[in-house]
């Protein structure tokens, strides 16, 4: 609701109906008709008038000035038929600048927070800044309004401050460890060299359970499910274990049948590497992994790093490894530009069995072209493997200052672990 004074007398204006009407006026009325329309509205609502209207319109505030002045120069502007030749007018941003929707991704891809099973995100960055940005970066010119139309037809949204589930205070490193995983991407992305994000999504348990969503249905036809989700033993659960390729937009999921260990995670990334890696990148020499800090590939486990070794061995790649701060690992990138969209893809439908859920993975793609391919793993990981000391200092680790913990390279100089 709106409130703006005209003529010493408190107007409450209903700005979803002026909306309306705005949007009803434009679809009956000539180019000048409508804009003298809008000036003769700005006129009626008083002070702040023409921003409101230049607001709801979606209008420049210079075309709703041109209509005020017309209005107040001929009182009959409006009922004239004159009209601008066809296409002409100033050409939209997005015509001028067709590269303008890429160019702001890029500036505020390392900047950006959301919640990664929504699509919508949110950026840090003011819209001056990346209005800067885009002429000193690119060449581009336009204001920062045009940024803010741009932004929200690209999924972004202002928001308010929201509680993060995060416990504790965030570690004094994160946002040097955010800017370091960013730049060093982008490095490796305009070298060649292969940027994968990894995790293992949730496991499911299958059977014929409700899974939260909805489907497109008959009419008072819902889909019938158990009334509970007790673990069915003969179906067992599933661990999707997740390679997102962030340069290619493709997605690969090894699905495991067994328990989620280091083991398990650095097979996923081998199979990734010999279903679609190799033949994608096959001049790569080295391969960098994008992490959280925590699960089967955290960054305190000494099988995690010897199994990369192994890895490393086999693939001939050098692998450099960044993990994501504590209480962060929402912003790994698989969780919004894959994870999300497998969920989205299989809601509302129940995983009843293997060959589903290898299909609802498979079957996922996006408007922005994501690709994706699902394997099954029938393999068995055990639990509870220790690896001594000695055999750990075989691995050559080289590490990363500021923030050695979180960043390393694990050499393809490989020591063979098995042998005495």
């Amino acid at each position: 609701m709106q409130g703006s004074a005209q003529m010493g007398t408190a107007v409450v204006i209903q700005e979803g109906d002026l909306k309306a009407q705005i949007t009803y006026m434009k679809s009956i009325l000539n180019e000048r008709q409508y804009r003298c329309f809008l000036g003769t509205t700005a006129v009626s609502l008083g002070r702040g008038g023409q921003a409101l209207v230049a607001r709801l319109s979606g209008s420049s505030i210079n075309t709703v000035r041109k209509g005020v002045e017309e209005v107040s120069n001929s009182p009959t502007a409006e009922n004239s038929e004159q009209i601008r030749k066809p296409g002409g007018g100033r050409k939209s941003a997005a015509t001028l600048h067709p590269q303008l929707h890429e160019c702001i991704e890029k500036i505020v891809d390392g900047k950006t927070y959301g919640d990664p099973e929504k699509i919508i995100h949110w950026t840090t960055q003011s819209l001056m800044s990346i209005a800067e940005a885009l002429y000193t970066d690119y060449g581009i010119k336009v204001s920062h309004t045009v940024v803010a139309g741009a932004l929200e037809k690209m999924g972004y949204s202002k928001q308010m401050n929201q509680k993060m589930l995060q416990v504790g205070k965030p570690h004094a490193d994160r946002n040097a460890q955010f800017e370091y995983i960013n730049t060093t991407s982008k490095e490796y992305i305009s070298e060649g060299i292969p940027v994968i994000s990894i995790d293992c999504k949730k496991k499911e348990n299958l059977g014929n359970f409700k899974n939260n969503g909805k489907e497109y249905r008959k009419k008072n036809d819902p889909r019938k499910v158990l009334d509970h989700d007790f673990l069915n033993k003969k179906l067992g659960t599933v661990a999707p274990y997740g390679i997102y390729d962030i340069d290619k937009n493709i997605g690969f999921v090894n699905l495991g049948t067994s328990h989620d260990t280091a083991e398990f995670a650095v097979n996923s990334i081998l199979q990734w590497w010999l279903h679609i890696g190799k033949e994608t990148y096959p001049k790569a020499k080295r391969l960098y992994i994008n992490c959280d800090g925590g699960g089967s590939n955290g960054s305190r486990l000494r099988l995690w790093k010897t199994q990369l070794a192994e890895f490393a061995e086999t693939t001939g790649l050098e692998v450099h490894v960044s993990h994501f701060p504590p209480g962060t690992s929402k912003w790994n990138k698989i969780e919004h530009r894959l994870f999300c969209f497998i969920s989205k893809n299989w809601a509302g439908q129940p995983l009843i069995d293997i060959e589903t859920v290898i299909d609802l993975i498979g079957s996922t793609t996006t408007n922005k072209g994501l690709k994706v391919k699902c394997i099954l793993d029938e393999n068995e990981y055990p639990t509870g493997i220790k690896v001594e000391a000695e055999e750990y200092d075989r691995v050559d680790i080289e590490r990363i200052d500021p923030m050695p913990d979180w960043n390393y390279i694990i050499s393809v100089k490989y020591l063979n672990l098995s042998t005495n």
